[in-house]
């Protein structure tokens, strides 16, 4: 018999590509969303896969646990896939109560949903890289003291304990994949990589001549959101649940991938790159670079896509919606 899987967060870019990567495996695909009156709009990622006939959307909200009760009950899911949050650092500064509520609280009601309703369910937390914020080791392991430097990272941490403390005091299978910055042709335009790759394309097509940006020195470790929920999965193949990083253990500037983006189109990004402080953060997380060790070592998991071919798979897919006028 199918398994059936239930992804909160199924329209954002991890949970169109889980999605998709689940139905390969055969899954029943359950996706939870917010009632919205743009609901083409919010469908487009699953439109871009062209997977939006075969799955299941249904309306739910992380604030209402009396409707991800019924939701679990309904569905009954051998697995959930907590995907949804506030998930934009800037935005947890202009709006730090709803990122609490949504990003952290959110977390403890889809897990006493489980508990109530599914507690022989699996479930996957995604934690953040965020949480590393001030770091306290070069290369962040699932060892490293977090210190959040946002509303942001202070709501995924609190998250990430509840599911840890979950596992703990109610025996339910729960893991937390603290993944480092994942990337892809469906990422939103409002974080650095996109609005780069989008920017890249609108100056190639002469739509625009300039790309206004806040910190080009600050270093991530970047990876493909492909390469990412495959490692959502294997932690809920395992017998025993646990906490993993997920990165591919390589850092780089935001101006070097800057320069891949504009490379790709035969540019020079000196020409047309403007600094803008309103883009820099109140606290910057200035490096990030995962140590992804105990996840290759026990789910057998490594990144596959390098940047560089991230990047330029994102400005081929904005050079194709800007000429359509896609979202």
């Amino acid at each position: 018999m199918a398994k059936t899987a239930v992804i909160t967060g199924i329209t954002g870019q991890d949970g169109a590509y889980l999605a998709q990567f689940l139905l390969t495996k055969g899954y029943n695909v359950v996706g939870v969303a917010r009632r919205s009156s743009h609901y083409g709009v919010a469908t487009h990622r699953l439109d871009w896969l062209g997977i939006s006939n075969d799955v299941t959307i249904v309306d739910g909200d992380l604030l209402d646990l009396g409707g991800l009760c019924r939701i679990i009950k309904e569905y009954k899911p051998d697995e959930i896939y907590n995907l949804a949050a506030q998930s934009f650092v800037k935005t947890s500064w202009e709006q730090p109560a709803l990122t609490a509520q949504a990003t952290g609280v959110g977390v403890v009601n889809v897990l006493e949903a489980m508990r109530l309703e599914a507690p022989n369910a699996r479930f996957y937390q995604a934690s953040s890289s965020e949480m590393y914020g001030l770091i306290q080791e070069d290369r962040q392991s699932e060892k490293t003291p977090f210190y959040p430097r946002s509303p942001y990272a202070a709501a995924k941490l609190f998250g990430h304990w509840m599911t840890v403390n979950f596992r703990e005091s109610f025996g339910l299978h729960c893991s937390s994949g603290i993944l480092f910055n994942h990337e892809s042709p469906l990422r939103g335009r409002e974080f650095v990589t996109r609005k780069v790759t989008d920017g890249v394309a609108k100056i190639a097509l002469g739509l625009t001549d300039e790309l206004r940006l806040g910190n080009m020195d600050a270093k991530r470790d970047w990876g493909h959101a492909k390469d990412y929920v495959r490692a959502m999965w294997l932690m809920l193949q395992q017998t025993v649940p646990d906490d993993y990083v997920v990165a591919t253990g390589v850092t780089c500037t935001v101006r070097s991938m800057v320069e891949v983006a504009f490379r790709h189109v035969g540019l020079d990004p000196d020409q047309y790159v403007k600094i803008d402080q309103a883009f820099f953060r109140p606290a910057e997380v200035d490096v990030l670079l995962g140590n992804p060790e105990k996840a290759q070592k026990t789910l057998g998991w490594t990144a596959e896509i390098s940047m560089e071919e991230m990047i330029k798979e994102m400005v081929d897919a904005d050079l194709q919606r800007n000429k359509s006028n896609l979202p």
